[in-house]
């Protein structure tokens, strides 16, 4: 009896479930709803999802591709995060019409302004068809083989799949293909802005704040989902009306309070939450670090020009937020897989993984070796990982003229091989790409980055990877800094008149000058030895990895059958479940779970982009003019945490409490737990979210736009 007590202590953690977990919405009857009711839920699992009948789900979004908004009237208003809007607001935004610092409200419907491009992508039910997409699969298959009929199976599903009219289809992996899921979309394409506060309230706190706790940011923007007068889908038009929905989230106008169960409903972008422990070293410690290095400087020399010139931080605000978000992710993420020991904690798992695997001779036959096996494959694949993520941030992701000549060059080339007809016939989008790219761009900025960028490269490659075709460039004109002024004075790719005069000659013209220009030049020497040396060995190992994560994916399930699996995220939809919950980073340091406007107060610096705070907030702070919104204790909320296991994509998305109203909107993590995307930790991991009374006192007391809360349903908890 002793013994079996102590074998049950020694595997109760594996037991109990975990917290955390990014469920799929079809599972959550048969895996998730008993837990979820053990922690206070009040609804039935069919109430957040039913392919049949209206759920929750009905009111949630893919918003523009990236992020997540829920519909919070019937009349298709949307909610989401001032920083998944920001683009749009940007590009509607001018000098004169400054919507970025000013902040926008439209008094009545016919004042929204359409969004271009922005879309709202809303699912109608999921089912899986592991079934149907691995039909024939064999699991001796080469991986281009396997995939290839992966391929073939999917057509045919899709042509077999009766659809309404309007629907699509989504088919996507799970469980590192072990599983298939097939999910029928509705995409709206005409959605309109309707209000955002100032950045000084909806990025307040900027990058200093971003990824940290104590927040006080008013995370918000509201955009309106229209139909086509058929109540289908339809591009813009001024004839289309607002989207009826088949359900829209009431508010819960008394917020959270702590302990207080909560959902986080939407589409996390991507996690990797089973790999092995070396995999998780390897980031932290080998590509993490170089991603870092080249991030810093490309924000620094962005910083100063944005503090410097309006014009620059217009054009280079959403650019720049981007290029932050990741870059202080990456070094929170690494912090915390190293401080908390994530890697330690993996190998006590493959530890125990191991002992059962030698314990059943079938599982040794299959996955005896499979570990050692994939960590020599790790081990190999490292150094040319790192120079792919050192080329990656370099040329693509933080130089501008670069990645333009990245995205243009197989264009350019086509001349070559096709001819003036092939070139000729993309002359017209590629003008207007690039017409769309000038917009935004100062040359002078670009440049500076580039020379910093260059310079790095050069010293952290080796040689016959695109070292020393880096470092020639640069020394033939003295240093980086020469360089790059000798690039850009003689790109046409940095000068948009001259490029669009040259589009107006013959394309056989146009082709010869762009093969001479020195921009794509010196790309297609760096990226010739990238190509040559290091992508070929990255696509000889990573699919020989994908194909051991798959069967360690698998192993895992049939080895640890008590435990249960939610697939990685991979911007489908999910649910995630925890509290409001505060934590404790540090010995002697213990957070709250919610901040309140006093903080904003506190924070504030007159004419800092960061902490300014608008002078009608303050007004409405000092005569403590709330409203309704107010907490019990007399103060206005701001944001709150919560432990519900999120990621990029869920930025947008609603916090839902017990009975599915909604208390708040997700936009951040904890910068001690960004490291849930590759392991998650109840102790540390802490989503962030906007108080929604703090939400509904922006538009209503600070706005004005009272007629917007006219719109929603608001309900309120029953007295004890």
């Amino acid at each position: 009896m002793t013994r079996l007590l102590l074998l049950l202590f020694l595997y109760l953690p594996m037991l109990l479930p975990a917290q955390g977990g990014m469920w799929l919405p079809m599972d959550l009857k048969r895996q998730n709803e008993k837990e979820m009711k053990a922690l206070g839920l009040k609804i039935k699992a069919d109430d957040i999802y039913h392919p049949e009948n209206a759920s929750i789900m009905d009111a949630i979004c893919q918003f523009d591709g990236g992020c997540t908004g829920e519909i919070i009237s019937p009349k298709g208003l949307l909610l989401t995060n001032h920083h998944c809007g920001f683009d749009a607001i940007q590009q509607l935004s001018s000098l004169e019409n400054n919507y970025v610092d000013n902040g926008f409200w439209a008094s009545s419907m016919d004042k929204e302004l359409p969004a271009e491009g922005v879309t709202a992508l809303f699912i109608r039910r999921m089912e899986e068809v592991t079934v149907s997409v691995l039909k024939g699969i064999a699991p001796d298959m080469a991986e281009r083989e396997r995939q290839s009929m992966i391929d073939q199976n999917i057509k045919e599903l899709k042509q077999n799949t009766r659809l309404k009219k309007g629907e699509e289809l989504l088919i996507r992996p799970f469980y590192e293909g072990n599983k298939y899921y097939m999910y029928v979309t509705v995409t709206y394409k005409d959605v309109r802005l309707v209000g955002t506060p100032p950045s000084s309230i909806g990025k307040f706190g900027s990058d200093t704040d971003n990824w940290v706790w104590p927040r006080h940011t008013g995370d918000f923007s509201l955009f309106r989902v229209y139909m086509g007068p058929d109540s289908m889908p339809a591009p813009y038009s001024a004839n289309n009306i607002p989207l009826a929905p088949r359900h829209f989230l009431p508010i819960a106008a008394d917020g959270a309070e702590e302990g207080d169960f909560t959902m986080v409903y939407g589409f996390p972008g991507r996690t990797t939450e089973y790999l092995p422990s070396f995999a998780v070293d390897q980031i932290a410690q080998k590509l993490n670090p170089a991603r870092i290095e080249v991030r810093d400087k490309a924000l620094k020399i962005l910083d100063a020009h944005m503090r410097k010139d309006p014009s620059v931080k217009i054009a280079y605000v959403a650019k720049q937020a981007r290029m932050a978000n990741a870059w202080k992710k990456w070094i929170g993420e690494s912090q915390g897989l190293t401080t908390y020991k994530a890697a330690d904690k993996k190998r006590s798992q493959e530890e125990e993984f191991t002992s059962r695997v030698k314990n059943n001779l079938d599982w040794n036959y299959k996955y005896g070796n499979l570990l050692s096996r994939m960590e020599a494959h790790y081990k190999e694949l490292e150094p040319y990982a790192v120079t792919r993520d050192y080329f990656m941030e370099v040329f693509v992701r933080n130089c501008e003229i670069m990645a333009q000549v990245a995205g243009l060059n197989s264009w350019i080339k086509s001349y070559k091989e096709q001819g003036t007809p092939g070139f000729a016939s993309k002359i017209s989008s590629n003008k207007a790409q690039l017409a769309d790219f000038f917009k935004d761009y100062k040359p002078a900025v670009d440049e500076e980055v580039f020379a910093a960028l260059v310079d790095l490269y050069a010293s952290k490659t080796p040689d016959d990877w695109g070292g020393k075709t880096t470092r020639e460039a640069i020394q033939a004109h003295g240093n980086a800094a020469a360089f790059a002024r000798y690039l850009f004075q003689n790109s046409l790719l940095a000068n948009q008149n001259q490029l669009f005069e040259l589009f107006e000659k013959t394309p056989g013209e146009l082709a010869q000058a762009l093969e001479k220009d020195p921009a794509v030049v010196f790309w297609n020497a760096v990226f010739t030895d990238y190509d040559s040396k290091v992508a070929p060995k990255i696509r000889e190992i990573q699919p020989v990895i994908n194909a051991m994560q798959r069967q360690y994916m698998a192993a895992q399930m049939e080895v640890f059958k008590e435990k249960k699996f939610f697939p990685d995220a991979n911007s489908t939809l999910r649910l995630t479940y925890g509290q409001v919950k505060g934590f404790q980073p540090k010995d002697g340091i213990h957070y709250d779970s919610r901040t309140y406007l006093d903080g904003v107060i506190e924070k504030f610096i007159p004419g800092d982009y960061e902490f300014d705070v608008p002078q009608k907030l303050r007004e409405l702070y000092e005569a403590k003019n709330y409203g309704p919104y107010a907490a019990k204790n007399g103060k206005l909320p701001v944001a709150f945490l919560g432990s519900n296991h999120t990621t990029g994509g869920n930025s947008g998305s609603p916090a839902l409490d017990a009975k599915g109203n909604l208390i708040g909107l997700n936009f951040d993590r904890v910068w001690e737990g960004t490291m849930s995307d590759v392991y998650y930790d109840a102790a540390i991991c802490r989503n962030i979210m906007v108080d929604i009374r703090y939400i509904l006192f922006i538009i209503d007391k600070y706005a004005g736009a009272g007629h917007l809360i006219e719109e929603m349903k608001m309900v309120y908890r029953k007295k004890k």
